[in-house]
């Protein structure tokens, strides 16, 4: 009974912690733009989002680290990715868009009287104070401020099924996929998740649970009660922005299609309900993963650098990143995000399924083959017409590194030699 109790705790505290601010606007957009074709995009977002986080949890959680997972390519190519990637997640990318949805979808509608300065610096505040002390992290959030969130989050979604704004407009279902992929990838959620694996392991061990195989069961089901969570609130979410698809089009931002949406089933007091949904999913990321970044900073300083001095600096450089505002971090986001998360799938996807891939290079000539395709693509993205990329199996679905990874591979396995290989020909020849 404590044992299931525990699971469902750290499952709410991961939800959270993934629940932040991509993954409450991104859905309602890509349900506008995609209108009656929404569950094309949702399907995108959700492979992107959910499938990426369970899969990379079940590789971590079996491999011991996400460093074993990446590492894989070669050590300093994985540490490369995995510290750029901890870089997104914490104060570059994730953690200041935190507050910069929170500023816009829970202040600025209801008061211009405070500017985003003063907020950003009350936000870090408090995510300075609630993550000071690791062990406490998941406990605080998911035992109080993910039930506050989900009922907040039911009630909107509820009303906006029951009584929904207007007609779903009859779009054509060309690229809603990649749209839904390329959305789900700016939610950023994969990005962190050696650190939060760790996160998720160590409250069980503080728990009490002391048994490895043990607490891998049980943060693969605290995963996947998580993930089932995300797939119900984002599918909630992507409705009511169908509903509004024949009202607006993709001009509109992306907060303010949200706060439209909210006024328009619940008029004011929708506005403030929204503005708690947004305060508590923001906060409880920023928590989260303020924390699981210090950590990880920590761990792979051999801990020179303190928990607590990182946290000040995470909250410090947040707070002033945050006051570039949502559309400007998620611009920023990107052509980084483009051109990480492939590598990092395939790494994982390759990582389950090690007992196929025994060779060292053959994860080497993959990863590099995959990102060597996915930099073409932000250089093609940015007007530098690369035409061949296009040309690629699976590009209209946003795939289209695959077959190059796929070469890669063949390649690390039949071409290149290992140096321990060709040590032992040496060896065998004299």
């Amino acid at each position: 009974m404590k044992k299931n109790k525990d699971i469902i705790i750290i499952g709410f505290a991961l939800f959270s912690m993934f629940f932040g601010a991509g993954n409450l606007i991104f859905p309602p957009f890509i349900g506008m733009t995609s209108g009656s074709n929404w569950l094309t995009s949702f399907l995108g977002f959700v492979i992107a989002d959910v499938g990426i986080i369970l899969l990379s949890i079940n590789a971590v959680a079996k491999a011991g680290s996400f460093q074993n997972v990446v590492g894989k390519a070669g050590k300093n190519f994985g540490l490369s990715l995995e510290v750029i990637m901890m870089l997104c997640l914490g104060p570059i990318l994730v953690i200041p868009r935190t507050a910069a949805t929170t500023f816009e979808l829970s202040v600025l509608p209801l008061t211009s009287n405070i500017n985003s300065a003063i907020f950003s610096v009350l936000f870090f505040g408090l995510t300075f104070i609630l993550t000071i002390k690791p062990t406490k992290v998941m406990d605080i959030i998911g035992k109080f401020l993910t039930p506050i969130l989900l009922l907040a989050l039911g009630f909107l979604i509820i009303k906006g099924i029951s009584s929904p704004i207007g007609e779903l407009n009859n779009t054509n279902s060309d690229g809603l996929f990649v749209n839904g992929l390329t959305q789900g990838y700016q939610t950023m959620d994969a990005l962190g998740i050696g650190g939060v694996t760790a996160l998720i392991i160590a409250s069980f061990r503080s728990k009490g649970y002391t048994n490895e195989k043990e607490n891998i069961s049980m943060a693969l089901k605290s995963a996947m009660i998580a993930g089932a969570g995300l797939v119900i609130v984002y599918g909630g979410l992507a409705y009511l922005g169908a509903t509004v698809s024949t009202m607006y089009d993709a001009s509109i931002s992306q907060t303010a299609l949200l706060v439209n949406i909210t006024n328009a089933l619940l008029g004011k007091s929708g506005i403030i309900l929204l503005g708690i949904i947004v305060a508590f999913a923001c906060l409880t990321t920023s928590i989260g993963l303020t924390s699981v970044t210090a950590k990880y900073f920590e761990d792979v300083s051999n801990k020179k650098l303190k928990y607590s001095h990182l946290v000040a600096f995470i909250c410090i450089f947040s707070c002033i990143a945050s006051n570039l505002g949502v559309d400007k971090i998620i611009a920023i986001a990107a052509p980084i995000l483009t051109i990480i998360y492939p590598v990092s799938i395939l790494l994982v996807v390759m990582s389950i399924f090690n007992k196929y891939f025994v060779k060292p290079s053959v994860f080497k000539y993959s990863a590099y083959a995959t990102l060597f395709i996915s930099i073409l693509n932000v250089i093609d993205s940015l007007g530098f017409n690369i035409n061949f990329i296009h040309n690629l199996p699976l590009n209209s679905l946003g795939f289209n590194w695959v077959l190059p990874a796929i070469i890669g591979g063949l390649i690390g396995k039949f071409i290149i030699k290992e140096k321990a290989q060709n040590e032992t020909i040496d060896k065998i020849s004299a």
